[in-house]
């Protein structure tokens, strides 16, 4: 299959349904029209450019077992809002600083920086305020999605990752806590993504159990990716500087192994996970390649 023609055919879904769930105007006199600053604060970092990796992935997963219609849209589009909250969030100067994100000035250069946390916090509760829209004949099922993914955002997942980064900064750390920090950080939410998608599409246990061990490797991977590029990609592609993990004397995987190893692992990650759809066939072929992307991207 040819993964780029299908990335974009599902990041132009995605975006259609998160231009229908998060528009440039509210309906007057709706339940939605919050203050108009806090709406294009919202706007502007969550149609910034971003690949839409983690709600595809949801979607990859929901279509690979079976499942039918646009159920899995509301939730597709609360994971990629609860990833934009967490960029906007980590940008700010009080975190990592950034001026640029995909190319574009940050929230809070745009819009200060108080309008970048309560944008951030905006996106963060309408995430999950639209997952409880969902209409289904198994309620059981759609909130124990939204409490797993709850659970991969907080504490135990992407904030925990980031408090234990930010505490990591300067200190000479070992391979366990950079994998603690990256499992949590990155992979975290790209892991739940598949698991969401399986989960709803009906899949069963053993289906949901391969589907998982294939989303925590791809999702290291992605961050491992991540690390690689901050040090060898091109700035203009990054739509951010690179060199910047240095600068922060931040733990990465280049850092601690150095490059060619750190590829390796990545390499490594990536055809573990799609052995673990061996068992499976031609429905899970966009995972497959979602891997190989996942590595092989220049931003």
């Amino acid at each position: 299959m040819d993964i780029k023609t299908y990335l974009l055919e599902k990041k132009e879904i995605v975006e259609r349904a998160l231009e229908n769930y998060l528009p440039r105007q509210a309906e007057k006199g709706g339940d939605d029209e919050y203050p108009v600053s806090l709406r294009q604060a919202m706007r502007h970092s969550l149609f910034s450019g971003g690949k839409r990796i983690r709600p595809i992935l949801s979607i990859a997963a929901y279509e690979a077992v079976g499942g039918k219609g646009d159920k899995i849209l509301p939730f597709a589009c609360a994971l990629e809002m609860i990833h934009t909250y967490s960029l906007i969030h980590d940008d700010l100067p009080a975190i990592d600083n950034d001026d640029y994100r995909r190319g574009n000035p940050t929230c809070h250069k745009v819009f200060g920086e108080a309008m970048g946390v309560l944008a951030g916090d905006g996106l963060l509760t309408e995430a999950f305020r639209l997952m409880t829209l969902v209409s289904t004949d198994h309620p059981e099922i759609v909130v124990h999605v939204i409490q797993e993914i709850a659970q991969a955002s907080g504490i135990s997942g992407m904030v925990g990752g980031q408090v234990a980064d930010i505490e990591s900064e300067g200190k000479e750390i070992k391979l366990p806590m950079l994998q603690y920090i990256h499992t949590r950080k990155t992979g975290a939410l790209i892991t739940v993504s598949v698991r969401t998608g399986a989960k709803l599409g009906g899949g069963d246990e053993k289906t949901v159990h391969a589907f998982t061990r294939y989303g925590e490797k791809i999702g290291l991977a992605f961050q491992i990716a991540d690390d690689i590029l901050n040090v060898e990609g091109k700035p203009e592609l990054l739509g951010k500087a690179t060199g910047s993990d240095l600068f922060k004397k931040k733990a990465t995987y280049p850092s601690l192994l150095g490059l060619e190893a750190s590829k390796k692992t990545a390499r490594d990650l990536m055809e573990s996970a799609i052995d673990d759809l061996r068992p499976f066939g031609l429905e899970v072929e966009p995972l497959r390649e979602i891997a190989q992307y996942i590595i092989l991207r220049e931003n």
